[in-house]
């Protein structure tokens, strides 16, 4: 335990059933003499915890490992604000498939103990920032550890927009929009849109078209370290988004740039010595499953 003595919480809002995992939690780390920072907002849900508080965006700075307790979004969130401290983050699942967080709350005695014991395995998960100009200079900006996506915003309309790699052109499409993925998102919206499953430590990005008004266009695995740039065309006559790991959204215009390459910090991911990416496969996507089962 000589590594991990300040212990960061984060937790999913709105739910009991992490409030519950986090009582329990802070229970367990208490019993272990280890200090217990909490995130602002969690801390603001749970009143009397005498703990000290910091945000999340700060926790990287005073905390030796950050457990994030609640869904893979959580753990997205918690991904882009502390990906630039490099503190190592520990998943407890509380919400639905789990890819990320992957300790079962009944487990956390056991698996958390072996990770402050010093018995754990660490992934490494690469990020993608994403600017958008706008006449040249730049009018927003985000992160995501999963994806970004463009799509039509309010309307229903084909988007077209031209796609170039590297400097390269590739296409003007016209499609409901484009998927871009790190290979942590490959298993979340880009499956659903038909793309590969990548293992993580795949050192790639996967472009799945939305609906493509073509018969021809396929999924593209490029380089990891690929500059991407999207324009959207002057033909569009909606308005487009993009979205960044389904939690921030930017409104686009017809002539705006997206431009998207990899982030230079990345997020230490922490999981038990027993993890199998191809189990969690087989387990969250039913793999091997016999009809009628």
């Amino acid at each position: 335990m000589e590594n991990f003595r300040n212990i960061g919480l984060i937790g999913r809002l709105g739910s009991k059933k992490v409030i519950d995992t986090l009582k329990s939690l802070i229970r367990y780390l208490d019993d272990q003499g280890l200090n217990v920072i909490l995130d602002q907002k969690i801390a603001e849900v749970m009143p009397g915890h005498g703990r000290q508080v910091a945000k999340q965006s700060r926790m990287g700075e005073a905390c030796d490992l950050v457990i994030v307790v609640g869904g893979d979004g959580s753990l997205l969130g918690a991904a882009r604000s502390l990906a630039q401290s490099h503190v190592p983050v520990l998943g407890v699942n509380r919400g639905n498939l789990g890819f990320l967080t992957d300790i079962a709350p009944d487990d956390i005695e056991e698996k958390v103990g072996e990770v402050l014991a010093g018995r754990y395995s660490v992934d490494t998960r690469f990020l993608i920032d994403v600017t958008v100009k706008r006449e040249g200079e730049p009018i927003a900006e985000s992160t995501a550890l999963n994806d970004c996506v463009l799509h039509p915003g309010k309307a229903t309309r084909m988007i077209e927009f031209e796609l170039h790699i590297e400097g390269q052109f590739v296409y003007t499409q016209r499609s409901d929009g484009l998927i871009v993925s790190t290979p942590t998102g490959s298993t979340a919206y880009a499956l659903s849109g038909g793309g590969p499953i990548m293992h993580p430590r795949l050192d790639a990005l996967v472009l799945v078209p939305m609906f493509p008004h073509t018969l021809s266009s396929r999924p593209i695995v490029v380089d990891g370290n690929s500059e991407l740039k999207l324009v959207i065309t002057e033909r569009n006559e909606t308005y487009p988004s993009i979205s960044c790991d389904g939690q921030m959204n930017i409104a686009l215009s017809p002539g705006d740039t997206v431009t998207i390459h990899k982030k230079p910090h990345k997020l230490k991911l922490l999981h038990p010595l027993n993890y199998d990416f191809y189990r969690t496969c087989r387990e969250k996507l039913g793999w091997g499953t016999k009809l009628g089962e």
